[in-house]
């Protein structure tokens, strides 16, 4: 990188960090650093809720999914805007008049303390797991640039965000995700925008996305029901809103951040504007990925995009055989490039002949290049070992190779920034669970709130060192934003499914619960390593099985339910 992009990343990054700090450096009490006070207004609820979903492995994976996959993977949110309207109407009423600091505080109430620990512990082993992968992503970009060993870049990337989230807390979170969710939207729309800038001065926007439509990669809807396509409309709608519903319901990560609202209205509104703005978003970040492919329609690509590990095989017996690829891939592009100004005049004139000819020439050109990068890989392998999935590294290599001067330095603070805003959330709400079900309730139950509050900030400093560790691992789990939903699939289900036998069937008691939790986990931990169905199922799957384990358990072992009058009221 140039000089001045390394000063508009600095000071960008400088600039949420000190002011997080400082809008955060009022003495602390335990509410205000577990949930800011309640005193959040709703488009600051709404921010902070697409800042902690939205991190870094959506700006740099979710491109690279669209490069590779197509525009798909955005029918993976269909169903969040229904699943907004549920918990406005169920979750948030019920949580905000128990004031609880944890989700799981309810399930105590309503079963007992063996079922808050257990669901408190699930949340902790896929929070922690999950966030480990967000702290890889942007050490990615600091391995590539620096050339540093990925070991100190994730100690980086992690650390960086431990300092102000065990200085300030949620409140540093929530002012610090105001200001990441401007600069990331300003980030990506500049970086669509120069896309297309590159474009060849004969291809319009409109004829880049025919391009692209025209090779498979606009394949924005699928009605097709099958179990085991992961991205249709079906498995969006119905899988999705499992996941999205325990996600933004059950998971604390997401529950401390609505919790925060100043009140239930401005809870819900924060709610129900992020259902509104997240599939646009994640359409747009998409799109961007679709225009990279199109642009390097008409540019060469690089045979591997991990230009780190490119530069290793260079220093080793493989050099030779490798170099020989790259030439047979700059061949068959050069070739290919007559074939793709072809379709797209095709296109305007709308030959259809003229296009179904040019198709068949570049699906041939185009099965080439993949044995090619196909060889490569394998070689790559050979050579260096480890990781040879280079979908995350597609969109960081085009930023690096193409954007001018300042442009690079702010959008790797957009990925950057991204990455701070969801593990913040993710060490807040782990330092949350810790303290409130198991610190406080299990461990002291009576120390004072300042004991609490160091406790906090101590459970802060332990995630941090353990998603740090994760970090390290993540390498071998491939597109990193198909990865971080695999894992909240193989949990979030099950989660969701004890809260909706606690709203709603309240005949059955807590034994009956625990027990179907436990087989109900097995039960999809199984299914996903047979792959017996695409992974978004899961969630749907998870949850119905803990709530027909749990009727049957009942009436095979009743046991009365035992419950505090308050948590056992009607769901408005």
């Amino acid at each position: 990188m140039s000089s001045l992009d390394w000063i508009v990343l600095s000071l960008t990054l400088l600039f949420v960090v000190f002011y997080g700090i400082y809008r955060s450096r009022e003495k602390h009490t335990m509410d205000s650093f577990l949930l800011a006070g309640q005193s959040m207004p709703w488009y600051h609820v709404t921010l902070s809720l697409m800042a902690t979903q939205a991190s870094a492995i959506t700006f740099l994976s979710a491109p690279g999914q669209a490069y590779t996959d197509g525009m798909r993977f955005v029918q993976f949110y269909f169903g969040l805007p229904l699943a907004m309207v549920v918990l406005c109407v169920t979750f948030v009423p019920k949580f905000g008049r128990l004031k609880v600091f944890t989700a799981y505080e309810f399930l105590e109430g309503r079963f007992d303390l063996r079922t808050r620990a257990l669901t408190s512990f699930l949340f902790l082993l896929q929070r922690g797991l999950s966030t480990g992968l967000s702290i890889y992503a942007p050490s990615l970009i600091l391995s590539a640039i620096l050339g540093w060993d990925i070991t100190w870049t994730n100690i980086i990337s992690g650390g960086i965000v431990m300092l102000y989230t065990i200085r300030g807390g949620s409140q540093a979170v929530s002012h610090t995700h105001l200001q990441q969710m401007g600069i990331i939207t300003v980030g990506m729309v500049v970086a669509g925008v120069m896309v297309v800038k590159f474009l060849p001065e004969q291809v319009s926007f409109t004829d880049a996305l025919h391009v692209a439509g025209k090779m498979g990669k606009v394949n924005l809807i699928d009605f097709t029901f099958d179990l085991n396509n992961r991205y249709n409309v079906w498995s969006g709608l119905i899988g999705g809103f499992f996941l999205q519903l325990s996600y933004f319901g059950t998971d604390q990560s997401q529950v401390g951040r609505f919790l925060t609202g100043s009140s239930q209205g401005q809870s819900k509104l924060g709610l129900a504007m992020n259902g509104l703005l997240k599939i646009p978003m994640q359409f747009l970040i998409l799109l961007v990925g679709v225009l990279v492919f199109a642009f390097y329609q008409f540019t060469t690509p690089p045979l591997f995009f991990n230009q780190t590990v490119v530069d290793k095989i260079k220093t080793t017996p493989y050099a030779s055989q490798y170099h020989a690829l790259e030439k047979q891939h700059e061949k068959v592009q050069a070739q290919k490039r007559p074939q793709v100004l072809a379709l797209t005049d095709a296109l305007k004139r709308n030959d259809q002949a003229a296009i179904d000819a040019s198709r068949g020439v570049l699906s041939k050109m185009e099965a080439k290049i993949s044995d090619l990068r196909s060889d490569s890989q394998k070689l790559l392998s050979k050579a260096n070992g480890g990781d040879t999935n280079d979908v995350n590294y597609i969109f960081l290599r085009f930023v690096i190779d193409y954007l001018p001067k300042g442009m690079v330095g702010l959008l790797i603070a957009v990925i950057l920034l991204a990455s701070m805003g969801s593990v913040a959330s993710a060490y807040n709400s782990l330092a949350s669970c810790s303290v409130i079900d198991v610190y406080k309730r299990i461990l002291r139950k009576d120390n004072s709130d300042h004991d609490y509050l160091k406790a906090s900030r101590w459970a802060t400093f332990f995630w941090g060192i353990f998603c740090i560790a994760v970090a390290q691992y993540a390498s071998r789990l491939g597109s990193m934003i198909e990865a971080v939903n695999i894992l909240g699939s193989l949990f979030y289900g099950v989660i969701l499914g004890i809260f909706l036998v606690a709203f709603y069937f309240k005949n059955i008691g807590s034994r009956a619960v625990f027990w179907a939790s436990i087989t109900g986990e097995i039960f999809v931990i199984i299914s996903f390593n047979l792959e017996l169905t695409a992974f978004l199922w899961l969630n749907l799957i998870g949850c119905v099985l803990v709530i027909v384990f749990a009727w049957i358990i009942q009436k095979l072992w009743p046991q009365a339910p035992t419950t505090i009058p308050a948590y056992t009221e009607s769901v408005p």
